[in-house]
């Protein structure tokens, strides 16, 4: 540590947080993983130590090197790193067996000389190295020490600063503390306080050890220096960074107390308290040790990182007053410290110890915490589950917690004194919270410890861009020869199996050996994946494959391959190239795709065929989907399997490995005029700097005239050709890997003769090492990185990555990571995804290295919590968003594999006639009453009952709220295999129910009816094994029932079957969400509709949900129908078709739901055979149990939700649109659910009296259901207008009314008035009046009136006035 003045010092820190930075740096070359193993030549000098001189560089080395060499069987040397100068920072690895990682023994360092003025350390570490190799076989102490403990020494942290120091000086004056970058690295870790100050490019010394510190996960450690003599233990900073007299306790502060004890009370002098140093006598250590920011402050300390961030506790040692002291007191200073090193040591066995493993199968679980109840600070499980939690004496409840798997804690563990407590644990599996989630500021790269940051959470639309050196940029190490293969012979498929098993068995830490399918023989299709974490996929990790021996003949990629994974093996730890590999490429090397034809083949086969294609005569070669040619040939068992393979992983780069030339063969491999010219790919760059990678480092290939003899005017320019230019290829693999999955694939040829005599191997060996490990690394070329979600860093699955100027996209995996395989050049990079806003970026790719650029997206129209952002939204309770997590689980990654192999159930498959299936139905009621309901639908022309079970938590309870999806089965009796898959599949449901927590909780949540048989008279009248026979395909009356169902009595011609009223009735419940239909005769997938329409609203929605269930079968998605027997031969895309256009007919089940019961129903053709032999049942209930379990997840997709009027009424019957098109109801309570393909969606809800709403949803293809509430408000409309307006527009208008008439009422009375003035009254007497009377008798009393008075006034208007009367 500094000196004492040097606590004193005001020396200004940088305060801002370079933590990012840091994170993407801290992985240049040198990763702690590759353990750079020193060819080790004898020594001249022994190894006897004389404790008098100190070791330079050299010296050191050379030593190291001796004591490596005589003790090699507990004994490793190897380099974690170089310094700024590019000195090795060695590290002596001391146990047992010390080249192999084994579970049971705690992992322990010492590191010395970190300032390279403080010398002490880096000397008695020597002599520790020297004293436990020496001892060992002498003292049992040091025996048992050393066989039960991972011991790991540097004697030197900072070699540079120790090579400028000056013995002597013990107060540091000639400036060799700091490294060669004048940086001190004690004040270099990232801080808990601080974040990182300090650029990490200065610092590959700190950068190394971190990278150490996260690999090996130690369980105890020290860091020892000089300039005062006390042990010193975390914190050594606080947050308000007090430059002394600061106690900074730490959650284990009384553990931390005692492990310096233990150093202290066994050194005569700290133990003391009073070191008695010459610059600061007064100093004294209550004995002999302190806490370290009580002492003084040291922001980014070393030993806080360990603590913090590390998995292990470490003190500091001072070890002397001088720091530099003459040789003359080493020996005195080993002998003060000799018994408090070991004795240190020894405490790593102390506390609880342990495994935790998964209780379904026993494998060992790593990253899991242990949890002490008390005591603030976790530390997780090792590669082998294991864990090491130092504690002292006392009783204590530890509990293990692991994402996806149910705690457990054992209370009241008795921790004694001496050797640590055995605690093991078994988790068992349930729902995961939050898996898949990734951060991308926290992601790791390939090459990078996991380094916390401190940024900030509050994300937009945002891209970060890093670089990394490349791996040929590390210092040139001593001449390594790595160990090659040393057996060179033709293995059948019985050696080969052997081989692989053999090597899987010897090495299981990178090695896991697995089967993608089966040959036409039944021969395995065997896959070895090496990598240090070979079993899953590593976020950030790419994905490739070697596929050999796809033509049987051509074996010389078979043998390679072999011989590949012997090299990989034999060399991981001992070679930096293929410990580099291994540990950053997950690799997969598949030795024979064609088994069957290599058993056919002949050795000394030079250009024939014997053997080349699989065992029904069809060239694999040709036998793959292709964009220009119709391959008609029947799609291949081989070809499927590794089409499923292909899919299922997200390989980046991949070789195909085949013989009869020597030439790197790249896409495309045919053209769409079926001529033999230059086909370019949009990828034209990358494939040839891929070929060229590998035919450069095979020099007869790089030549371009391979086989003179057998093919002398054949010449390939660099030793590569585009492949339709070489010849054309249609229905090849490598244009298929390119066009439909994110894999650039090159085709290889390996040599002139196809099945070369066994003693030419070698040198095919020879030719071809350096070839296969350099293509392997064109997989770091290029760009990748992680898009995610802004709002909480979760990846994006799915998202697209598209190149301006490239027609070639690619997708993300699972967690949202990806790989662009690009040539040097500056691009335009745009990352999009579904409900996504798109973001731009610009990156630039070098020579040499990988450009990472991370994008953060944005969802549209959504607020933080991806809701829309109008409207009231619904709070979710821990239930609910537990049942989310399990959705998205179960549509991402392996989640639905994994509930596949975990309900496995026996069960020996037959057919079952109408009584059998009855019985067994009413057993599943019997045998599981509280989730099961049978119902009788009705019954069939010959009375018998159409039974419909329903499995649910509350089988008898109408719950609104959940979706409710159908399944059926034997509409057409010859066709009975739905029948039995759906037989089954209500079978598993109900004995997974309560055992397995994935199947109980979608049980929990959704109203599952199955209809086994539609048509049971037509299925009493089927026969076994007829593929194509008609018989039993109607019912009694002859009526097919899939032409039966019409909703209007206009269309109906006859009246309906028994069986179609039947359904028709449980179709126009109305309350279903999704209904799944199973058929035979075909391999497809179809969606609606069956009658002959132009335009199908809301099609995008529907065939997402057939290709979600033909996705999930492994042929189906491959398009590939193969049914001769019926004619239907031919390529479907992504085995998914709108119904009409297989076989158009009216009056369909499918076409009935879809416009009366406003339920989207899809029917599934389970395969060709109408009806196949019983023996294939169980091969078809393994194809299509995957496929019927997504649909139940897929149910709780889409959009759903509750309309309610404004005082939280409900509102039943009203009509949700979506896009304007199709419409679902609401039920019972307002609930309803509306399945939509993955995007963007309009929603409008109408209901009567209520003003109409409108909302923008955002559906996922991994994500539960949208939640959405809709409250109407009244509608104030009439007549379309405003209530408002149209009062105020009726008011105005009665008011202008009333006006009116009362203007006129005015002008009517004045006129009157005036009248009268101008008026007198005529014959007053009677007699004058009778002759009047008289002469009128025949006219009216109007005229009497008329006349009764007569006007003197001249004026036109009252003449008119007077008429009117």
């Amino acid at each position: 540590m500094v000196h004492i003045w040097e606590r004193f010092s005001t020396k200004p820190k940088l305060r801002v947080s370079l933590f990012a930075f840091l994170l993407f740096l801290v992985f240049s070359p040198g990763d702690a993983r590759l353990r750079r193993t020193r060819s080790v030549s004898p020594s001249t000098e022994g190894t006897v130590e004389t404790y008098n001189k100190y070791y330079n560089y050299v010296e050191l080395t050379g030593r190291l090197q001796a004591l490596a060499q005589k003790y090699p069987h507990i004994a490793n040397l190897s380099s974690i790193g170089r310094s700024v100068q590019g000195r090795e920072l060695w590290v002596m690895r001391i146990t047992q067996d010390p080249n192999t990682d084994s579970p049971g023994k705690p992992k322990f360092k010492y590191v010395g000389n970190m300032h390279g003025d403080e010398t002490v350390s880096r000397q008695v570490l020597v002599y520790l190295v020297e004293h436990l190799l020496t001892k060992y076989a002498e003292e049992p102490r040091i025996s048992e020490l050393v066989n039960n403990t991972d011991i790991y020494i540097m004697p030197s942290m900072n070699p540079d600063g120790f090579e400028k120091s000056v013995e002597g000086d013990c107060s540091g004056e000639n400036r060799g503390r700091n490294n060669a970058n004048d940086v001190d690295l004690n004040r270099s870790f990232p801080d808990q306080f601080d974040g990182t100050t300090v650029n990490s490019s200065s610092v590959p010394e700190v950068m190394a050890v971190i990278r150490w510190i996260q690999e090996k996960k130690f369980v105890l450690s020290g860091n020892l220096h000089g300039g005062t003599v006390v042990a010193s233990y975390p914190f050594d900073d606080s947050a308000s960074h007090q430059q002394e007299g600061h106690y900074s306790q730490s959650e284990d502060d009384s553990l931390f107390r005692y492990l310096a004890l233990v150093y202290s009370s066994n050194h005569p002098v700290m133990k003391t308290g009073q070191p008695n140093c010459p610059e600061a006598m007064e100093e004294n250590f209550k004995d002999g040790i302190t806490n370290g920011a009580k002492w003084y402050d040291v922001p980014g300390g070393m030993q806080d990182y360990n603590y913090l961030y590390g998995n292990c506790l470490e003190i500091t040692m001072e070890l002397s007053c001088c720091k530099y002291p003459p040789t003359a007191q080493l020996h005195n200073e080993w002998d003060l410290n000799r018994e408090s090193l070991v004795a240190y040591i020894e405490k790593v066995h102390i506390g609880v110890r342990g495994y935790v493993k998964e209780a379904l199968n026993g494998a060992a679980l790593t990253n899991v915490s242990i949890v002490v109840t008390g005591i603030r600070h976790n530390l997780t499980t090792g590669k082998y589950g294991d864990y090491y939690r130092l504690l002292l004496p006392g009783t204590y409840d530890i509990t293990a917690v692991a994402t996806g798997y149910t705690s457990m804690t054992v209370y009241s563990v008795q921790v004694l004194e001496g050797k640590a407590t055995e605690c093991n644990f078994t988790l068992a599996p349930v729902v995961s919270e939050a898996a898949g989630s990734t951060t991308t500021h926290s992601i790791p790269s390939t090459d990078e410890p996991n380094i916390p940051t401190t940024t900030s959470a509050n994300f937009s639309n945002s891209t970060q861009t890093r670089v990394y050196p490349s791996e040929g940029n590390s210092p040139p190490l001593p001449e390594h020869l790595p160990i090659q293969p040393q057996v060179f012979r033709h293995h059948n498929y019985a050696d080969m199996e052997l081989f692989l098993r053999k090597y899987s068995s010897e090495f299981p830490s990178i090695v896991h050996l697995y089967s993608v399918g089966r040959s036409v023989e039944q021969r395995e299709l065997y896959v070895m994946v090496i990598s240090d974490n070979p079993t899953v996929h590593e976020h950030g990790e790419p994905e490739f494959k070697y596929v050999a021996n796809m033509h049987g003949n051509e074996v010389v990629g078979r043998e390679l391959m072999l011989n590949l994974i012997e090299y990989l093996c034999r060399n991981y730890g001992t070679d930096l190239e293929v410990t580099k590999l291994v540990n950053n490429t997950r690799i997969h090397i598949m030795p024979s795709m064609n088994p069957d034809g290599y058993e056919a083949s002949n050795e000394g086969d030079v250009k024939g065929t014997k053997g080349r294609n699989n065992s029904n005569n069809f060239d694999l070669n040709r036998n793959f989907p292709d964009q220009f040619a119709t391959i008609t040939e029947p799609r291949q068992p081989e070809t499927v399997a590794v089409m499923n393979w292909l899919k299922g992983n997200p390989f980046v780069l991949s070789a195909n490995l085949h013989g009869g030339s020597l030439v790197v063969n790249y896409p495309y491999d045919d053209d769409k005029k079926g001529l033999s010219q230059y086909s370019q790919s949009p990828d034209d760059k990358v494939f040839q700097q891929v070929s060229r990678a590998y035919s450069q480092e095979n020099p007869l290939m790089h030549n371009g005239h391979p086989c003179e003899e057998l093919y002398p005017d054949e010449y390939f320019e660099e030793g590569i050709t585009n492949g339709a230019q070489w010849y054309n290829v249609p229905g090849g693999m490598q244009d298929w890997n390119y066009l439909n999955t994110n894999c650039f694939e090159v085709t290889i040829e390996l040599g002139c003769v196809k099945y070369p005599l066994a003693r030419d191997l070698p040198q095919y060996w020879e030719q071809n090492r350096r070839s296969l490990l350099q293509f392997i690394h064109q997989v770091h070329h290029g760009i990748k990185g992680t898009v995610s979600d802004s709002r909480d860093g979760t990846g994006i699955p799915n998202a697209t990555i598209s190149v301006e100027g490239i027609d070639h996209n690619v997708t993300t995996a699972h967690t949202g990571d990806y790989w662009r395989l690009l040539v040097p050049g500056t691009y335009s990079i745009t990352a999009s995804a579904h409900g996504y806003k798109s973001v731009r970026t610009y990156a630039t790719v070098q020579k040499d290295g990988v450009e990472v650029v991370d994008f953060r997206l944005t969802r549209v129209h959504s607020d933080s919590n991806g809701q829309p952002i109008e409207g009231p939204q619904p709070t979710k309770n821990p239930s609910e968003k537990e049942f989310e997590s399990l959705i998205k689980d179960l549509s991402l990654g392996q989640g639905l594999e994994k509930l596949v192999r975990d309900t496995a159930t026996e069960k020996i498959f037959r057919y079952q006639r109408y009584k059998e299936l009855s019985a067994f139905l009413r057993g599943l009621t019997l045998n599981f009453p509280q989730i099961t309901s049978l119902h009788s639908l009705g019954q069939s022309v010959e009375f018998r009952t159409i039974l419909a079970l329903e499995i649910s938590n509350k089988p008898e309870e109408a719950e609104p709220s959940e979706p409710k999806i159908r399944f059926v089965a034997g509409i057409h009796g010859n066709a009975p295999v739905g029948t039995e898959l759906l037989l089954e599949f209500a079978a598993c449901l109900c004995i997974n129910y309560g055992k397995n927590p994935v199947i109980t909780r979608l049980v929990n949540e959704t109203r599952i009816v199955i209809v086994p048989s539609i048509n049971p008279d037509g299925r009493e009248q089927s026969v076994e094994k007829q593929c194509t026979s008609t018989q039993g395909l109607a019912n009694a009356h002859g009526k097919d029932l899939d032409t039966d169902f019409f909703g209007n009595a206009s269309q109906r011609v006859v009246e309906s079957q028994p069986e179609t009223r039947a359904m028709m009735d449980l179709i126009l419940d109305k309350s279903y969400t999704l209904s799944v239909a199973l058929d035979g005769g075909a391999l497809v997938a179809t969606y609606p509709y069956d009658k002959p329409v132009q335009s199908v609203e809301n099609e995008g929605t529907l065939k997402y949900l057939a290709s979600v269930y033909a996705n999930n079968h492994p042929k189906m998605h491959l398009g590939e129908t193969g049914c001769s027997n019926n004619g239907q031969i031919g390529n479907i895309p992504d085995g998914v078709m709108r119904a009409a256009e297989r076989l158009s007919h009216m009056g369909s089940m499918k076409d009935f739901s879809m416009d009366f019961g406003h339920c989207p129903e899809i029917t599934v053709y389970t395969g060709c055979c109408l009806y196949p032999p019983a023996e294939q049942l169980a091969t078809l209930w393994a194809e299509n149990k995957k496929p019927l379990l997504s649909m139940l997840v897929e149910v709780h997709k889409g959009v759903r939700g509750v309309v309610r009027d404004k005082s939280g009424k409900p509102i039943v019957g009203a009509i949700i649109v979506l896009n304007g098109g199709v419409r679902v109801f609401t039920v019972e309570g307002g609930y309803f659910h509306a399945l939509l393909a993955p995007g963007n969606h309009n929603i409008e809800a109408v209901a009567d009296g209520y003003q109409q709403q409108r909302q923008e949803v955002v559906v996922s293809s991994y994500e539960a259901a949208i939640s959405l509430i809709i409250e109407f408000d009244m509608d104030n409309s009439i007549f379309g207008l405003p209530r408002e307006f149209v009062v105020a527009s009726a008011a105005a208008s009665m008011t202008a009314l009333v006006v009116t008439a009362c203007i006129i009422w005015c002008v009517c009375a004045a006129k009157s008035n005036r009248q009268k003035d101008g008026f007198h009254r005529l014959r007053q007497h009677r007699d004058d009046y009778e002759d009047e009377i008289r002469l009128t008798s025949m006219g009216s009393k109007k005229s009497l009136l008329a006349h009764e008075f007569q006007d003197e006034s001249e004026s036109d208007e009252e003449t008119l006035y007077a008429n009117k009367i």
